[in-house]
């Protein structure tokens, strides 16, 4: 099929050119995938090549599969959506706001106005953020010794908010806190519930918070791009984590998240195999946050995120980013999306019965190089869809 070479064609003069040291991508449709390939290296010091099969640390690709996870148990009345979220996180139930800090440099908190809800939690209105794109949480865990939230220590999610809950968006670690409820209400640790109710019944074989002997094997590693090129280095999450990072903790691979997306694109089902009811999915793809949109996250932490400039009237489903208005790659209005710290991105057209994951292993995110890659591979993608 000559639109499948015009796309390894397109991944190879990237990796050529050095816009990236090594890209892996997948897209599919309802019935099935339509593309899979890897270009260039997944480690730039031993020149191990990316293959299809290579497993990535997909980092806030996470996000979308606890919200699967937590909706499941929405589904079956055991969590709900719009309670107060301390009737099964207690400690969330005497959060403070951090209004700034004192002449002495200590934080100024005060009792949040309303309670959280788990869909403050998936919608990130809950008043949780990331220090990577916001000063005074960089410096309330400097000040207060708190550990960040990749330590994956319990202790990284007793953070203040930034506001009440449902006052605005911002991006941070809600998801966190709705896997923890996933916990809470299974009794089970949240790889446990994953694996048991949304990664086997999938046949995502290689997605976990834990990389095993057979992962570890085709493991990418993470690299800085360097005035001098790429740097390979040996970032990984903690193996052995006091609390597994339902936002960002898995590692995957993209034939593996393809089966995820697909599952969505088919309305919680895969292969004659139903995970989530088509009611839930179509609510989970729907504006969850009401009149809100997304801001610009602007860097507080350049050597791990650039800034991220949202289209205008961008929302929030439960855990999808959505897109108002069509993008130029032929992504409908509509479509959910995402992506990870390490530049994988992943979209999930309904309309167009269409979606695709893309990683590479790059910091800091939202690399120009990258991003401008993953949009002519969506393209390129729509051509062949």
């Amino acid at each position: 099929m000559a639109n499948t070479q015009a796309i390894s064609e397109l991944l190879k003069r990237a990796t050529d050119a050095g816009d990236v040291p090594g890209v892996v991508v997948a897209a599919g449709t309802a019935e099935g995938p339509i593309f899979a390939g890897a270009s260039g290296v997944r480690d730039t010091a031993s020149g191990a090549p990316m293959t299809a099969d290579t497993v990535v640390w997909i980092a806030s690709m996470t996000k979308a599969v606890t919200g699967a996870c937590a909706m499941q148990l929405v589904e079956q009345g055991r969590l709900s959506l719009d309670a107060p979220i301390a009737t099964v996180l207690p400690q969330l139930g005497n959060v403070q706001v951090l209004e700034g800090f004192a002449a002495d440099g200590s934080a100024r908190l005060r009792p949040a106005r309303r309670p959280i809800t788990l869909r403050h939690l998936l919608t990130h209105t809950a008043g949780f953020v990331y220090d990577i794109w916001n000063p005074d949480m960089a410096r309330y865990l400097e000040s207060s010794g708190t550990p960040g939230i990749i330590s994956c220590a319990n202790a990284a999610l007793s953070i203040p908010l930034v506001f009440d809950p449902g006052e605005r968006w911002d991006y941070g670690i809600g998801i966190d806190w709705a896997g923890k409820a996933v916990e809470a209400v299974s009794g089970q640790r949240l790889s446990a519930y994953m694996q048991q109710n949304l990664l086997q019944p999938l046949g995502m074989t290689d997605t976990g918070f834990k990389i095993g002997p057979a992962q570890r094997q085709r493991l990418a590693k993470v690299h800085n791009r360097t005035p001098d090129g790429f740097e390979a280095t040996d970032m990984e999450l903690p193996q052995e984590p006091e609390f597994e990072m339902g936002g960002g903790g898995l590692y995957s691979t993209v034939g593996d998240y393809l089966r995820f997306a697909r599952m969505i694109l088919n309305g919680g089902t895969l292969d004659g195999t139903r995970v989530l009811a088509r009611e839930t999915v179509a609510t989970m793809s729907a504006n969850a946050m009401g009149d809100l949109v997304c801001r610009p996250l602007k860097t507080a932490a350049p050597p791990f995120s650039n800034d991220v400039d949202f289209i205008d009237g961008m929302q929030w489903g439960l855990s999808f980013l959505i897109n108002p208005q069509p993008l130029p790659t032929g992504r409908s209005a509509g479509s959910l999306a995402w992506a990870g710290l390490a530049n994988s991105y992943f979209w999930i057209d309904p309309d167009r019965q269409v979606t695709g994951v893309f990683a590479t292993q790059v910091l800091p995110f939202f690399d120009e190089k990258a991003v401008r890659l993953l949009q002519e591979f969506e393209t390129a993608v729509y051509r062949l869809a």
